[in-house]
Formats: C-alpha cells, sequence, structure tokens
C-alpha cells in the first residue's frame, strides 16, 4: 500500500514537473514574440509609411524601366538575418509611362526570377494596385506590393531568404502589408524629398 501511494505521488510530481516546463516555454515564447513585435515601429516619408523592424538605411540610387531608361529613386531598405525588407520609390514622372505599362514592366522584372503563386489586386487607402507573391529559384520567398501613384512608383518587397531559419516566416508578407498612403501629401513634395537630406519620422503609436 506504501508503494503504490508511493509510486501515485511521484507520477504526480512528473505530471506537475512537465506542466511548469509547458507553461515556462509557453511563457518564453510569448514574451519573446511581444518583444518582437515591438521593435517594428512605423516610419513616415512624404506621400507614405510603413513599418519596419529597425531604423531603415535610406539611399537614392535609381530604377531602371523597361526600355532602358534610368530614373531617380529613393530606396529605404532593412537587412537582417535571413530577411531582407525595402522600399523603392521611383520617380517616373519623366519616363512617359502610364500606370499599366510601369506595374507591368515592373512584375515582368520581378516574376523573371521565381514562380508567382499570388497575383492579386490590392488596394491601400483607396489606392489600387497589385500583390504579389514569388517563390524564387534560389529558395527565397518574397511579398510584394507594387503602387503607381502621381508619377512614382512604389516597389514594397518583404523577402525571407534562403538562409532564414524560419522558411515559413510571415515577416515578409507583414512588412508589405503595413504600407499606408499619407493622402494630404501633395504631389510636388516627392521632388522636394529627392533634393533633400533623407529623414526618418518615427511613429511609435500605431
Amino acid at each position: 500500500m506504501v508503494g503504490a501511494v508511493a509510486r501515485v505521488a511521484e507520477a504526480l510530481a512528473v505530471l506537475t514537473a512537465r506542466r511548469f516546463v509547458v507553461l515556462a516555454a509557453a511563457a518564453s515564447l510569448f514574451l519573446c514574440c511581444q518583444a518582437q513585435a515591438q521593435t517594428w515601429r512605423e516610419y513616415r516619408y512624404s506621400g507614405f509609411a510603413i513599418r519596419f523592424p529597425a531604423e531603415p538605411t535610406i539611399e537614392s540610387g535609381t530604377y531602371a524601366t523597361g526600355e532602358g531608361t534610368k530614373v531617380d529613386a529613393r530606396i529605404y531598405s532593412v537587412r537582417q538575418s535571413g530577411a531582407l525588407y525595402r522600399v523603392t520609390v521611383a520617380d517616373l514622372s519623366r519616363a512617359h509611362q502610364n500606370e499599366a505599362q510601369a506595374v507591368g514592366e515592373a512584375i515582368g522584372h520581378l516574376t523573371a526570377s521565381g514562380e508567382v503563386v499570388v497575383d492579386v489586386p490590392h488596394r491601400v487607402n483607396r489606392i489600387l494596385g497589385r500583390q504579389l507573391s514569388i517563390v524564387g529559384h534560389d529558395g527565397s520567398r518574397s511579398a510584394i506590393a507594387l503602387f503607381y501613384r502621381f508619377g512614382r512608383l512604389y516597389l514594397v518587397e518583404g523577402v525571407i531568404l534562403p538562409t532564414n531559419e524560419d522558411s515559413l516566416s510571415p515577416d515578409g508578407a507583414r512588412f508589405q502589408q503595413s504600407l499606408r498612403f499619407i493622402l494630404n501629401s501633395a504631389r510636388g513634395d516627392f521632388l522636394c524629398e529627392f533634393r533633400r537630406a533623407p529623414r526618418n519620422l518615427v511613429d511609435d503609436t500605431r
């Protein structure tokens, strides 16, 4: 009888220990996810805002159209271990391209390096564009958004690289979906933005 009681007590102790381990693991995962969520912040620029997991690097560069013409572009990006988050804003105001041409050429360029698994209309703040999901030939996964507004092409890329330990990470789509347009921004603000030094305006409240 004493032996049976001892075995029951031992079994209960094991179950209690296991429950403690499970609860501790769950709490650790929750705190980890919460900490990761807190690192994503919204950064506001001329005409748009988007959330990055860290302060982005801002560079002036060029964007090549399908005709081979190079136009001015502003590139906002964060590269982390196993992921690339990037927004390219190209000034097509002098490229003599309409919206269909600009978006179509960009899609053609993007799809040349992988297989398109999603290609649907996408609307942000009443602005209609395209949303794509591409599996690259190199094993990467890209969540893409394309918009054309006031002569600017907005190319949003959330890329989960082949080196990412979490190949199913939702962060690429999370980045892509965080884009919003600032509708009261004047059309001329974009050209002014190219002429002055880039800056980040951080909003922690959204």
